[in-house]
């Protein structure tokens, strides 16, 4: 079992507004997996992931990472790209921003676009590019900087199925080559049980961890992986967890 990275320990978030968008939230993240955060709208999993870029401070609790240092990469719902810039420069930006030299800026940019098969894209803007297309930029974006830790916010939401389907497959490919620790969070039960480690199931709001679910084949995983009896075990397990978790708030309302 690797160890933790970072634990949440009685996390909670209060907003100016009075919303508590979390309460009580216990979870760790261990170094190398990864970990999912399932839950419906509002339960307070992308307040965790601002949590764990240092952009939020816990109104309650802490965050104790396990180094002083951590490099962080985020990839946000929508590919947030600079329209005026190709692609090579949106990719180069972090490197841009840390004072790289041109060379190895270019050289860089260019390993990362080849690690998500856009290679022969290096000139081209947002504009010409598809929706599963600028998704990779700004995958690629993110790593460049070869982060120890990758924060994903449902990333792949917006796009169809096999745009989705393949993309997921080369993220969970990329990360076992990178060696990052991926948070993840999404929507849907069966993206959970294809990509994860470890899905930390949430209640709706005030967000707290009702469920944590192991998933028994190990990364990475191929498209064969959603015909075995094991992917449906887990999306039978999360499901169960999710039903679980909206009946308990309904009882409370």
């Amino acid at each position: 079992m690797s160890r933790a990275l970072v634990r949440l320990v009685g996390v909670g978030q209060t907003y100016s507004n009075g919303v508590t968008a979390l309460a009580g939230v216990d979870l760790e993240v261990r170094r190398g997996e990864f970990l999912s955060l399932l839950g419906p709208s509002g339960c307070g999993k992308t307040t965790i992931l601002r949590q764990l870029a240092g952009l939020l401070a816990p109104t309650r609790g802490e965050i104790r990472w396990s180094e002083a240092r951590h490099e962080l990469g985020f990839v946000f719902q929508e590919p947030t790209l600079m329209p005026w810039a190709n692609v090579i420069d949106n990719v180069g930006l972090p490197l841009k921003l840390a004072g790289a030299p041109r060379a190895a800026l270019r050289e860089r940019v260019e390993e990362m676009l080849a690690k998500v098969g856009l290679s022969g894209f290096a000139k081209a803007y947002p504009r010409e590019l598809s929706g599963g297309m600028k998704m990779r930029v700004s995958i690629a974006r993110a790593l460049v900087t070869r982060p120890s830790v990758l924060l994903m916010d449902e990333p792949f939401a917006a796009l169809d199925e096999m745009t989705r389907n393949r993309l997921e497959d080369d993220l969970v490919a990329l990360k076992c080559e990178l060696g990052a620790t991926v948070v993840f969070v999404t929507h849907s039960i069966y993206e959970s049980a294809y990509l994860s480690n470890r899905i930390a199931v949430m209640a709706p709001r005030p967000g707290r961890i009702v469920a944590e679910i192991e998933a028994p084949a190990s990364l990475p995983r191929h498209e064969d992986y959603r015909l075995e009896p094991a992917y449906a075990e887990t999306c039978r397990a999360v499901s169960r967890a999710l039903r679980e978790a909206n009946g308990e708030a309904s009882a409370r309302a």
